[in-house]
């Protein structure tokens, strides 16, 4: 297995803030859940907030992490979740189960050396025809130094993430930009102004006042770039 990319302090950090974007984490809960099926697993689930909020419209849920501090919090904060499985997991895995209607995985191929490798292990968790449902950064002129600390090898465009899911093996379904007012800030706050994204006012004005017009305009129109990528691929039937 491959070692666990970046400083995890930093990496905590950086969750521990983006847990208060209230605003964001349901629209891109949104984004997955009809391509969840019953019973997905989710690769990467840091402190769980994605997973907390999928569970509760779904029968079972898997939840995974690969840091062994963090894999503890995730048990503590599940053990009042009956319908959430807790399990380590680094890709590419070694015990694939074939299992899962789903495997979805938010900001963490871009930690990964061998994607490729990644993407066919996560195809071998779910059934034959199942979904592989990810977003990753977007923009490699957007990588700051806030991305290296966190341990990110790359950021994605549309045609790198088609690349190397065709390399793969899966056929995309969807494939879009999302968040592109989240772009700019981004970029703004972590290479010009050299931030990171932790918890405060500024996450707070852009949960509360920014994010809710860009989910609505994106919404209407795709945008031609944003902050993250966001696919769902299907495994061959």
């Amino acid at each position: 297995m491959a070692d666990i990319t970046g400083d995890q302090r930093i990496q905590s950090e950086v969750l521990e803030g983006l847990a208060t974007a209230v605003n964001h984490r349901r629209w891109f809960v949104e984004l997955a859940l009809p391509y969840l099926g019953d019973n997905p697993i989710e690769i990467g689930s840091g402190l769980g907030d994605y997973a907390i909020e999928w569970a509760e419209h779904l029968p079972r849920f898997t939840a995974t992490e690969a840091d062994p501090d963090r894999l503890v919090q995730l048990k503590e904060r599940m053990a009042n979740h009956p319908n959430i499985d807790v399990r380590q997991m680094l890709l590419p895995a070694t015990d694939a189960s074939g299992e899962y209607s789903a495997a979805v995985s938010y900001n963490v191929l871009e930690h990964i050396e061998d994607h490729v490798g990644a993407l066919r292990s996560m195809a071998e968790l779910v059934r034959p025809g199942g979904r592989i449902i990810l977003i990753v950064p977007a923009f490699m002129f957007a990588m700051s130094q806030v991305d290296i600390a966190t341990g990110h090898i790359r950021r994605y465009t549309k045609k790198s993430m088609r690349a190397a899911m065709t390399e793969a093996g899966l056929k995309i379904e969807k494939l879009h930009y999302a968040n592109a007012l989240g772009l700019i800030g981004y970029y703004g706050a972590t290479s010009i102004f050299k931030l990171a994204p932790k918890e405060g006012p500024m996450v707070k004005v852009y949960d509360s006042l920014v994010l809710p017009v860009t989910k609505f305009a994106e919404q209407i129109v795709k945008p031609p770039f944003g902050q993250s990528v966001f696919v769902v691929a299907r495994t061959p039937a």
